[in-house]
């Protein structure tokens, strides 16, 4: 699972589309959840790892 750090405001526009897409373009299927300050992300375990390096690699910084 990953979550989106920090406070979402909701002007913010696109955050989860961009992340998604992503992750599509690379075949891994997500399940998100969204509330009312941030995001998560779900992925199966076995494409955790996969989502990870496709992320980093876009210029996402990932925190354990």
């Amino acid at each position: 699972m990953f979550r989106i750090e920090g406070k979402l405001d909701f002007s913010l526009i696109g955050i989860l589309s961009k992340i998604s897409t992503i992750l599509a373009e690379n075949e891994i299927g997500i399940f998100a959840i969204s509330t009312y300050n941030t995001d998560y992300i779900l992925t199966k375990s076995t494409d955790y790892q996969k989502a990870l390096s496709c992320l980093k690699n876009s210029g996402y910084q990932i925190k354990s």
